[in-house]
């Protein structure tokens, strides 16, 4: 029996009830302290009569947990408690499902031991394999893309505390505008983001009031200010924040969404629609590779559809193709000269 999220959550519940000698649990108590305790986590409450009486079954079986459960007579009413009040779950050895699950989540984590920063995941690997004598494999099955050496990754365990603690940050950043100046500024943290392998701090500026994305690896300094009252974020939902745009740099407020149509090359159109470019993406046409997204235009789309080199052609919308077809333009006026140079030279 597969132990989903749903499923645990019901468990625990149900275990609270049982080791409860203070009051009696029938069955309508028993479904509706699992409907509250979902309903805690933010998940659909409707649980039945038969689901309850499924959930009894499979703690009792040995794929459960082997639970000690009395059926006690009100007249004609059944209540439940378990008749060893010691009893609980949550000390019980690892069923086979659980114990494989934990194997494989190690396994996982253990692809991240020893990058900067990542102390808590090591401390967290031991703890598990400690706690319940687990070891992962020797051998990888898994990697993800990351870069060891990026610049101001170390500075990430710091920042992640700081944002889940409401900790104001004075920051100086080396902004590659204005003739690439060091600036400092006051930051109230509020979300972290990777994109591109790379990671971004977004934060209310104290100075502008205004959000500002900050990348870790062009902070030079960075401190808690104490003395500076945490601003609560009131205003933006980061989970929607970045709905509009691709990668993290949101556009200026007169820049609105487009509808862009796209033709790729048959040879390129199976991994486009494998790999969309943004959730909004839709294939207009399978015979001739067209897909359309809904997109605020922003560097990050430049640098994608320009990466696709002549596998791609912009057709919608008018002000989007000119932008890019400037872009290519000045690309080959370089390499055109580039080219007419070594020609001479020859």
């Amino acid at each position: 029996m597969a132990t989903n999220k749903n499923a645990s959550i019901r468990y625990r519940a149900l275990d609270k009830c049982f080791r409860d000698y203070r009051h009696r649990y029938f069955i309508e108590d028993l479904i509706d302290k699992c409907e509250e305790e979902l309903e805690s986590f933010n998940f659909t409450a409707n649980v039945s009569r038969r689901q309850i009486f499924d959930d009894i079954r499979f703690m009792e079986s040995e794929a459960g947990w082997s639970i000690p459960l009395d059926r006690l007579k009100e007249g004609k009413r059944t209540y439940y408690r378990y008749y060893d009040k010691d009893f609980t779950i949550n000390e019980q050895p690892l069923t086979d499902e659980e114990a494989q699950q934990f194997k494989t989540m190690i396994i996982t984590l253990s692809r991240f031991r020893g990058l900067p920063s990542n102390a808590w995941v090591e401390e967290l690997i031991s703890n598990l394999e400690w706690r319940f004598n687990l070891k992962g494999k020797n051998e990888n099955i898994v990697s993800f893309e990351q870069n060891q050496d990026l610049k101001g990754i170390d500075k990430l365990g710091e920042i992640l505390d700081a944002t889940s603690n409401h900790q104001v940050l004075k920051l100086l950043y080396h902004n590659y505008k204005n003739g690439g100046r060091d600036i400092s500024f006051i930051l109230h943290p509020y979300y972290v983001k990777q994109f591109n392998n790379r990671w971004f701090l977004l934060g209310l500026n104290d100075e502008y009031k205004t959000i500002s994305t900050i990348a870790l690896d062009r902070i030079v300094e960075m401190e808690i200010t104490e003395n500076i009252p945490f601003i609560p974020n009131e205003h933006v939902d980061f989970e929607h924040y970045f709905d509009d745009v691709v990668g993290v740099t949101i556009p200026k407020d007169d820049i609105a969404k487009e509808h862009i149509v796209l033709k790729f090359s048959k040879e390129r159109f199976p991994y486009i629609t494998s790999k969309p470019i943004h959730h909004s993406q839709k294939t207009e046409s399978e015979d001739e590779c067209i897909i359309s997204i809904e997109v605020r235009p922003n560097r990050e789309l430049d640098a994608q559809i320009l990466s696709y080199g002549s596998d791609v052609e912009v057709l919608e919308s008018a002000a989007y193709c000119e932008h890019i077809s400037k872009i290519i333009e000045e690309n080959f006026k370089k390499y055109f000269a580039v080219q007419d140079n070594c020609t001479k030279g020859m």
